[in-house]
């Protein structure tokens, strides 16, 4: 079993900065994530990383803004997201994978097997 606790949401203003933790516990994962659902639309992949390699895997959306980076030490994964747009308006899940090979971070929820309860971040414009 992996627990996730997210931190970080908030609200900021377009073009601004935010950082999202997941503090995990249990089990050490395969690979974590973050995927993002905003109101109306369905859960979205953002970005992921694997934990025992150097793999990462961003949405599109997000390549050259947001950073996913981890401390292993701490057991903590954190997206850096930056030039933020009102587009970027969701809440974020925090999520784990239990298995599988470092070399591969999945960008499809159904390959991920935990996830935290989220935390709200809104851009306004």
């Amino acid at each position: 079993q992996v627990q996730l606790v997210e931190s970080g949401g908030g609200l900021v203003q377009a073009g601004g900065s935010l950082r999202l933790s997941c503090a995990a516990s249990g089990r050490s994962p395969y690979a974590m994530g973050w995927f993002r659902r905003a109101p109306g639309k369905e859960r979205e992949f953002v970005a992921g990383m694997s934990w025992r390699g150097p793999s990462t895997n961003y949405a599109d959306s997000v390549k050259g803004r947001f950073t996913i980076s981890r401390d292993n030490a701490k057991n903590t994964v954190y997206l850096r997201m930056n030039s933020l747009k009102p587009e970027d308006t969701a809440d974020y899940y925090c999520t784990a994978r239990s298995g599988g090979s470092i070399w591969y971070v999945p960008s499809a929820a159904a390959e991920y097997d935990y996830w935290g309860q989220g935390t709200q971040v809104t851009v306004s414009s």
